[in-house]
């Protein structure tokens, strides 16, 4: 008789049997739980499903098997991920599906706050459409016939120029164009090297603890490599334990660690880069939000200290649009062929006049334009933000408002993460804490507040909601009272 086994405990509330006999992967187990709980009206439009993390716990499975199943639900309209990693029932079927029939083509729901906070969203509506338009108009009536047949994996030589005159400028790299690679946002820059590590003989990939790549955890699992997560403290990743952690690669974010906000010192620095060099291991330095600066004086990018061994990835997704899907990496020499291989594989070339769009928007100036006019107005509401802290909930620690578009506020020891994330949802107000992305464990309860898309009035009113469903929360604890 085959194994089954329900998961219990933590993930309770979602029940899903298991049959580790039966031959059928389990991720697709999962998935078909889940859906058939869709179909029959168990589960219902809007319903919270368990974490990744604490589902594949209660089942007993690894995180990276929950993962998969949630991706394929997405993927088929059943489910929708939240920033911040919540995951969410999308469909909303109606009686006579659950009682059998046919359910309907799935259509997308987003959960309703008043005031949401989540992370990871810039401001699309101060996309500078004009000027995008105007490129797009040079790139049509002037750009040769034959840079619109296939290229090589590494994009046009248009846009390497351009990034590497940008770059070199204001970020400080050490950049050549024929070092960079255009790919389609960082997720796919991770998996591209990800599978050229594996290919080199790679065994081990090091993340930041917290963090927030989501995406280089799971395809350095499924490609067979350990991860292991090294500590960040305020000034960012712990490079004593990076030595301990016989590691082949680091994805860092040295310029504004996320979530924490450290920035990695000039002394750390030059450590992991003697680490990289003493081990033959790469640097993978994600700078995915260095323009936004606010109170500190610009801090260059790791990989003009050591182009040989750091690899530079950048995106537009922070500052001009995620939909626009462009990304760029500047590699090492002896990586560029396997890395442009890989890129060929996976999808033949990113789009031609979008690459050449950019590179006359880079070139005009455009885009330092645009990163001028929206570092007051990111200014102003973090500011906004900052302010409503101190006036509702003095007792939060804010951390990393110096830069980029999210602050994290660290938590009393009195009051927890979970609950006052579940309390905030109760009263209209959208958060996310630190918790879900830790690697190693528990540690100190934290929300991050992104502030990006929103108003400096609505700042203010969703941490007034926020200080209101701390309130609740200690007048309805033990030994609490409503003085």
């Amino acid at each position: 008789m085959g194994r089954s086994s329900t998961n219990s405990g933590p993930a309770e509330d979602l029940l899903i049997e298991l049959d580790r006999d039966a031959g059928v992967p389990l991720h697709r187990q999962i998935g078909a739980s889940i859906r058939a709980s869709i179909r029959a009206g168990r589960l219902r439009s809007g319903a919270s499903l368990p974490p990744t993390r604490t589902l594949a716990a209660g089942l007993g499975v690894s995180r990276g098997v929950v993962v998969e199943a949630y991706q394929q639900l997405v993927a088929e309209g059943y489910l929708a991920s939240r920033s911040g990693g919540y995951t969410q029932v999308a469909v909303a079927l109606p009686p006579t599906a659950a009682a059998g029939s046919a359910p309907p083509t799935p259509v997308a729901r987003r959960a309703a706050f008043r005031v949401d906070f989540g992370y990871g969203r810039t401001d699309v509506s101060q996309f500078p459409r004009s000027a995008w338009l105007r490129s797009v108009r040079t790139v049509l009536t002037t750009t040769p016939n034959d840079r619109f047949a296939y290229l090589d994996g590494r994009g046009v030589p248009e846009l390497h120029e351009a990034l590497c005159d940008y770059l070199n400028r204001v970020r400080g790299t050490s950049a050549v164009p024929g070092n960079v690679v255009i790919c389609n946002g960082f997720g796919q820059g991770i998996s591209l090297l990800i599978q050229v590590l594996v290919q080199r003989g790679a065994r081990r990939i090091a993340l930041e603890d917290p963090s927030s790549d989501d995406d280089a955890r799971v395809l350095a699992a499924a490609a067979g490599l350990d991860v292991v997560g090294i500590p960040v403290g305020p000034a960012g990743v712990q490079v004593d334990a990076l030595h301990r952690a016989d590691a082949d690669a680091v994805v860092l974010t040295p310029s504004h660690q996320w979530p924490t906000g450290g920035v990695l010192s000039a002394a750390a620095r030059a450590e992991v880069i003697g680490w990289a060099r003493r081990r033959g291991a790469l640097v993978i330095e994600d700078d995915y939000d260095a323009e936004y600066r606010y109170d500190r004086s610009p801090v260059g990018a790791m990989q003009g200290l050591a182009p040989d061994h750091v690899v530079y990835c950048g995106t537009a997704s922070k500052t001009l649009a995620p939909g626009l899907r462009l990304g760029w990496m500047v590699v090492p020499r002896h990586l560029v062929t396997d890395v442009a291989a890989a890129k060929v594989l996976a999808d033949r070339g990113s789009p031609v006049i979008d690459q050449l769009t950019f590179a006359d928007f880079l070139a005009r100036g455009e885009f330092d334009r645009h990163l001028r006019r929206m570092r007051p107005v990111y200014r102003r509401r973090r500011d906004a933000l900052l302010d409503a802290l101190r006036t509702h909930l003095p007792e939060l620690e804010p951390a990393g408002i110096a830069a980029g578009q999210h602050v994290v506020a660290w938590l009393p020891p009195d009051l927890d993460e979970t609950a006052v994330v579940t309390a905030a949802a109760r009263h209209g107000l959208g958060i996310h804490g630190v918790g879900p992305y830790r690697i190693a464990g528990p540690g100190p309860g934290g929300l991050i507040f992104g502030y990006a898309i929103l108003g400096e009035r609505a700042i203010t009113e969703g941490v007034a909601l926020l200080a209101t469903a701390i309130r609740e929360i200690r007048v309805t604890a033990p030994g609490g009272c409503s003085d």
